[in-house]
């Protein structure tokens, strides 16, 4: 068999190209021996970088150049132009760069870099011999790699209540529960990743206790002590609590084991109900429509999700899953779960081989409390992530920051925003002081349907609707006494990267 070669597009840029063909901030996408390479022109620089993002492979060349950083469209990872460093997740490795020559107005293209084995040394006078990681999550695991990365050297443990490794969530709800994609996606980095890196993961070791005074974290047998501590304990899944709740075909979504179970439990199933109308619970009906099943969906909502994205977007998402099947039991509510059927309030009953319940989370609160921590519907952190307890930091979706954009204290529940609390966190356990200043961002699949949230809005005063939401081409802006708070978009991408710059940058004038 002869193997095909790869087809690639624009020009040879080994040979070389005028300048002015790679536009003032803007991108052209070339080829060096047989591999893509994206020219990146920012200033009066010009960069060679590779044009996929790391995180799912998407497309840099319809991304965001903001400075001497690239952003990628899809899910709004940043990577440094010039060491193509990740900056920003959900990407965590870096991108590839290649020597730029540029001579008598032409610019081409050399030898790509070696990736750098020595890692960065950020080392200060205030760093921490012993540092402890309560929680094996987005947050846990993004502060565990970025103090590595950073070359911090001392003893870096890790706690988790999870029996499996840091696996990348969104993946749960999506491709993974959908049969689309193998298991390989679903761990961000595998057992070999923490024993090169020396982070020491114990995994299904829940923390029972933070002692502050003698800073030390307490499981079973044995007390950890540490220099700075990171609470990232996340959220879990709020209970159903009907009669029948406790049946063994009735699931909740949060970790793998639970994601494995509803998989496992699909084998044997015709018909499928989930109990909420959520962005979890639509993202699993649409998985589990993948896998075959009939899908009915009960809440209590008038339109899914009207409360997050507003009347219009509601109505599109609940069109956009009845033309794939779904049938919704609106302003409606699961009074009992009798045998393999589900008895709602109005007296009907669905039957139902498998049940999934995704009626919201809550904040694990419990160790903070405990230890004194300062808590307002969530663990109160300064700009810096750290608590009121010198040397322990919190972040993900525990911890209510205060946001200068919106000049409130928010707690958001997002995988994004939780990453880049881990990793601002992070640093400033080593020493830096550097403000979580990020504009929180997370993304939603629904079939061949992506929707970019970017900002935060509790409530607004009006919707602004640019394009046509039912041809999904479309951006809402939330707006609040005036000011946009939030913006929401299908399929515009570019203009959701630079919503979420402009709120960066009103923040730093904050």
């Amino acid at each position: 068999m002869i193997k095909e070669e790869k087809k690639l597009s624009g020009p040879d840029l080994s040979k070389g190209v005028p300048f002015a063909e790679v536009p003032p901030e803007g991108m052209l996408l070339g080829h060096v021996a047989n591999e893509e390479v994206l020219l990146v022109r920012s200033g009066g620089e010009i960069f060679a970088v590779s044009p996929h993002c790391t995180h799912y492979q998407g497309p840099l060349a319809e991304g965001l150049v903001a400075g001497t950083t690239l952003r990628c469209p899809w899910h709004h990872a940043r990577f440094d132009l010039r060491t193509g460093e990740a900056v920003g997740a959900p990407a965590i490795d870096a991108i590839g760069c290649w020597e730029i020559e540029q001579r008598d107005g032409l610019i081409s293209v050399g030898s790509k870099h070696k990736r750098q084995k020595s890692k960065q040394n950020d080392q200060t006078a205030e760093e921490p011999q012993k540092i402890v990681i309560v929680g094996g999550g987005a947050a846990g695991f993004a502060a565990a790699e970025m103090l590595r990365r950073r070359g911090y050297e001392g003893s870096l443990v890790m706690l988790s209540s999870d029996e499996a490794l840091p696996c990348d969530r969104p993946n749960l709800s999506k491709d993974y529960l959908a049969g689309t994609i193998p298991f390989d996606y679903v761990p961000l980095k595998q057992e070999r990743f923490y024993a090169q890196n020396n982070i020491e993961i114990r995994l299904g070791r829940p923390v029972r206790e933070l002692d502050v005074v003698n800073r030390q974290a307490v499981i079973a047998g044995e007390a950890i002590p540490y220099d700075r501590l990171l609470l990232a304990t996340g959220a879990e899944p709020v209970r159903l609590t009907v009669a029948g709740a406790d049946r063994p075909h009735v699931h909740a979504l949060r970790s793998l084991a639970d994601c494995q179970a509803i998989i496992e439990g699909t084998k044997s199933s015709r018909r499928a109900v989930v109990i909420g109308a959520s962005f979890i619970g639509l993202e699993v009906a649409a998985a589990l429509l993948k896998r075959e099943l009939e899908v009915h969906v009960v809440a209590p909502d008038k339109l899914p999700m009207e409360r997050i994205l507003g009347a219009e977007m509601g109505t599109f998402i609940r069109m956009l899953h009845e033309e794939n099947g779904v049938v919704f039991h609106l302003e409606n509510k699961v009074v009992a779960i009798e045998g393999q059927a589900v008895r709602l309030e109005t007296g009907a009953t669905i039957d139902a081989d498998l049940v999934v319940v995704g009626i919201g989370v809550r904040p694990r609160l419990e160790l903070a409390e405990k230890a004194g921590l300062k808590i307002d519907r969530g663990v109160v952190v300064d700009q810096f992530l750290e608590t009121s307890v010198p040397g322990i930091y919190a972040a993900g979706d525990i911890a209510r920051w205060p946001d200068s954009y919106s000049g409130e204290a928010i707690r958001v529940e997002h995988w994004v925003v939780a990453e880049r609390q881990g990793q601002t966190a992070a640093l400033n356990m080593i020493g830096h002081r550097t403000p979580f200043a990020d504009a929180p961002f997370f993304w939603s699949q629904h079939y061949d349907v992506p929707i970019n949230y970017v900002g935060h809005a509790d409530s607004w005063d009006e919707i602004t609707i640019d394009g046509d939401i039912m041809s999904k081409d479309c951006l809402l802006r939330f707006k609040k006494n005036a000011r946009v708070a939030a913006v929401a978009s299908i399929f515009r991408d570019l203009e959701s990267l630079k919503s979420e710059l402009v709120m960066e940058q009103e923040k730093a004038r904050a």
